[in-house]
């Protein structure tokens, strides 16, 4: 049976408890793997909880969910700290515009940045990272629209702003990412990273949000954002 489109197959934005929401979206994943023949183990789902009152994020928690992805260094150290205390095996994404001066927040606190896209923050991490002997997986970031107001490497940029992270920086790249058009179609955009990706030996691809993650799992992703399908609509609100 063919999958269905993304937006047959993503998963409304919901009030209703994030667990219930979590309960419907691990149904659907498994759903989707399942006819793609990919094991459940080849999928990270990332928890997107910026802006998420902590309370709520306790109910994700409840449930099992212990990914989750932050786009704000104060925000993140304001909520995560004694969560972490009070829950094990927590695991923290940075999916975020990273300044290179946070960098040594960015490696003191997160197990993954998705947003390496500029030799000055390639040079910051190595340096953070070897002082407080902690890596967290890298992911380069890649504009494959070319928006100019958006972060990321353009595409033609990857593979020597790649070398150069390995080779200059001595930084092991794990991943790559990428953010669609809000107005194009995702796919064409999935597929070219996930061939830079193929061309440059590099394994994981996080691409794939609540309104497009089952394109983005046929095209391999190894780790889909999702925020709005988990928690609902955000609010604005102050850290707790």
């Amino acid at each position: 049976m063919p999958i269905e489109s993304p937006e047959e197959s993503s998963i409304e934005a919901s009030i209703e408890s994030p667990e219930g929401a979590l309960a419907r979206v691990r149904a659907d994943l498994a759903a989707q793997l399942k006819q793609l023949n990919r094991p459940a183990s080849a999928v990270t789902l990332i928890g997107v909880s910026k802006m998420v009152p902590v309370e709520r994020i306790k109910l994700a928690l409840a449930a099992g969910l212990r990914v989750f992805g932050e786009n704000r260094i104060e925000e993140a150290n304001a909520k995560w700290p004694p969560l972490k205390t009070a829950y094990n095996n927590i695991e923290l994404h940075f999916i975020g515009t990273l300044q290179s001066k946070k960098a040594a927040q960015a490696v003191a606190l997160f197990d993954a940045i998705h947003s390496l896209d500029r030799p000055r923050l390639a040079r910051a991490l190595a340096h953070e990272m070897h002082a407080q002997n902690r890596y967290p997986q890298l992911f380069i970031q890649i504009n494959t629209g070319k928006e100019a107001q958006k972060s990321g490497v353009l595409p033609k940029d990857a593979k020597a702003f790649i070398q150069a992270c390995r080779t200059d920086y001595g930084l092991t790249i794990d991943g790559l990412m990428c953010l669609p058009p809000v107005h194009e179609p995702p796919a064409p955009h999935f597929a070219l990273l996930q061939k830079i990706a193929q061309d440059n030996d590099i394994r994981l691809l996080s691409m794939g949000m609540s309104r497009d993650y089952a394109t983005a799992l046929r095209f391999g992703a190894t780790h889909i954002r999702l925020g709005t399908a988990i928690f609902g609509p955000r609010q604005p609100t102050k850290p707790q």
